[in-house]
């Protein structure tokens, strides 16, 4: 059975990001694998910042990331680039911190002109950490993600090309080749 660490790096209580990390994490668990959801605004303030890798929280934290064998990324946009506070968390992972692993990069935002931060901010970290296979990323537009009565809800233009995303990512963690995951054989 895989694993697969969902980590969010928006630092609000509220977040709508969290929200869908949180969504995927409980869809990946109904595929029948497990998942965990980190969220690097619980972590301690002053070991994240400091760099502090021996601190307990910190190093639990990295520990599950290199325990894992897929790795969603789930991020807010600000000013045309992914979190700081995801920012501050990636850096601490070894060189190659993402060996071996799918990974999921997804992104959130107010507005379609953010969609490329991911591409050409968030992607490339993914790649210098190692990953085995970084799957299409996905913007979500915050218009499209609400929250009523403490229930998530998904707007149909997103919530469809969402469950493709999910469903490239497991197959990635399932080892099926980049070819067959788009819908194509080689």
């Amino acid at each position: 059975m895989s694993s697969v660490l969902i980590i969010s790096g928006s630092p609000s209580r509220t977040s709508k990001t969290e929200r869908i990390g949180e969504h995927i994490a409980q869809r990946i668990a109904a595929s029948g694998r497990s998942a965990e959801h980190l969220r690097v605004r619980t972590l301690p303030a002053d070991a994240l910042l400091g760099a502090d890798t021996r601190a307990p929280a910190i190093a639990e934290a990295i520990g599950k990331v290199a325990e894992a064998d897929g790795v969603v990324l789930a991020t807010p946009t600000y000013k045309a680039a992914y979190s700081g506070l995801l920012k501050a968390f990636l850096d601490l992972l070894p060189q190659f911190g993402f060996a071996g692993k799918a990974v999921l990069p997804l992104a959130t935002g107010g507005t379609v002109a953010h969609v490329l931060a991911i591409d050409y901010a968030l992607r490339p970290v993914v790649h210098s950490l190692g990953a085995r296979h970084a799957v299409q990323s996905f913007f979500l537009l915050d218009k499209h993600i609400s929250v009523v009565d403490d229930q998530l809800s998904v707007h149909p233009d997103s919530a469809e090309p969402l469950a493709d995303v999910i469903e490239q990512f497991t197959k990635a963690l399932d080892g099926v080749p980049h070819s067959t995951v788009l819908g194509r054989t080689a």
